[in-house]
């Protein structure tokens, strides 16, 4: 793979705005403006994404809709990280073969990590003929001119070259949320985990620029932005390829510094770069919201060496004890994967022992999935899926067990949260430790910060009623 970051010069971006330009003409000479449906799957990083992909389209002339069937432009934002996510993808792309045949001039555009692997490239190539363009995240701020050469040439194009990572900035951006943000710090990574495909699809870690950073935050934050996520595949490792290193604790001081009623979170950290000085600097501002996601993956030491992961079960350990210290109230959040190639049921139980330990106030669990390309696919793996499965029903159940008693300590308590929208049961809300409320009110309270009494919890969510 191609490990040399590549920098986008602005000339290049505005290059790709005149093609925006050039689109926008021809989509202004239609009798209505044209439709676009954007679909993302996987995490905030493919959200981030398809916020500049909307961006673009909305330059080019785009309006948006929620129906494949009424899009004159469909685009499929993919993730790689799992077989079941790539399996559905595949599935919801077939079935657009039915759009495509009541609309025949209906552009099906594939991107994102799925998109940059090889075989699923060449997958979609030659059994799905109903799509049109594909590309990966490396192609995304050229996505402008593959459209144009796509609609003023024709043919099929595949843009998956194994290219350099590279920064782009200056690509418009199209938010689907008023009172949540996302914020891209970096992007890749380094880390090589064996059962990771991120590395191979999003290349090496590259950083943006800190002031360039700093500017977007400000500005979401003029805008009334509550609650802004920095991202990263792996942010504690920020700012080492910089010409003037600046870590990621510093860059979050700097954030929180900012003016403006908002809450700063941020995703992803791997354990080895999480530093004393960045739980420090958490402590230090009431602007970072008091939460920590912290994948361990493995409770055996044995297993973790094999997934290369770099620490140990007593350093992670030690970690989240320093981490508590430092915020007695820290949400703690965390991965895990069960059955990874080689693991014994002996290794799973150190993983259910490190559960009861750390006590989480939740977990995303996975079964391994095999990802082509990546070492671990290329291990024994001896273990049932039926055991596997057992194994994991265990984890989930204690996980719930720990969570809801976890969420029963707040009854009683009045704590300060943000009101971000509404679902079938009313107004949903977030603690700064990032749990989900639920209670009733006015919608206006939307994207404001008001003192909620926790009146009931279960192992899902929180239930209260605005304190007097």
């Amino acid at each position: 793979m191609n490990r040399q970051t590549t920098k986008i010069t602005p000339q290049e971006v505005e290059r790709q705005r005149d093609f925006c330009h050039k689109l926008h003409e021809r989509n202004a000479a239609r009798p209505t403006p044209p439709l676009a449906f954007v679909d993302t799957y996987g995490c905030q990083q493919n959200e981030a994404d398809s916020e500049r992909l909307r961006g673009y389209l909305r330059e080019m002339g785009y309006e948006f809709t929620d129906s494949e069937a009424e899009a004159d432009l469909i685009l499929i934002n993919t993730c790689a990280i799992r077989e079941h996510a790539e399996m559905r993808v595949l599935g919801n792309v077939g079935a657009l073969v039915h759009t495509k045949r009541a609309k025949p001039n209906q552009l099906i555009c594939v991107c994102g990590c799925m998109a940059q692997e090889p075989h699923r490239a060449q997958k979609i190539k030659e059994s799905y003929r109903q799509v049109d363009l594909v590309f990966g995240p490396h192609a995304l701020w050229r996505f402008p001119e593959l459209l144009y050469r796509l609609v003023t040439r024709r043919g099929r194009i595949f843009d998956i070259a194994d290219e350099p990572g590279s920064i782009a900035e200056g690509i418009p951006v199209v938010r689907q949320d008023k009172v949540k943000a996302w914020v891209s710090i970096m992007y890749g990574c380094n880390n090589f985990c064996t059962y990771c495909i991120v590395p191979y699809v999003r290349g090496r870690e590259r950083s943006r620029q800190p002031e360039v950073i700093l500017e977007e935050i400000r500005a979401l934050a003029e805008e009334g932005y509550k609650d802004i996520t920095l991202l990263g595949q792996n942010v504690n490792s920020y700012g080492k390829d910089l010409e003037k290193p600046m870590d990621f604790a510093d860059l979050l001081k700097a954030a929180s510094e900012i003016p403006g009623d908002f809450l700063l979170r941020f995703m992803t950290s791997h354990p080895k770069d999480a530093s004393q000085k960045l739980f420090d600097t958490m402590a230090s501002s009431p602007k970072i919201a008091p939460c920590f996601h912290l994948p361990f993956q493995a409770g055996s030491d044995r297993v973790l060496k094999a997934m290369n992961r770099v620490y140990d079960r007593a350093g992670y350990l030690d970690k989240v004890r320093r981490l508590r210290q430092a915020i007695p109230d820290v949400v703690i959040t965390s991965d895990v994967i069960v059955g990874f190639p080689g693991e014994t049921a002996g290794e799973f139980e150190q993983t259910m022992t490190l559960l009861d330990e750390v006590r989480f106030d939740a977990l995303f669990t996975f079964i391994y999935s095999p990802r082509v390309g990546t070492p671990a696919a290329k291990m024994d793996d001896p273990v049932s899926k039926e055991e596997k499965a057992a194994w994991f029903q265990r984890l989930v159940e204690r996980q719930d067990q720990i969570s809801e008693e976890k969420h029963k300590a707040y009854i009683g308590k009045t704590v300060r949260c943000l009101v971000d929208g509404t679902d079938d049961k009313g107004l949903t809300a977030r603690t700064p430790g990032n749990r989900l409320v639920r209670l009733t009110g006015d919608q206006a309270l939307i994207g404001q910060f008001v003192n909620v009494k926790i009146t009931g919890a279960n192992k899902w969510s929180l239930s209260g009623e605005l304190a007097e």
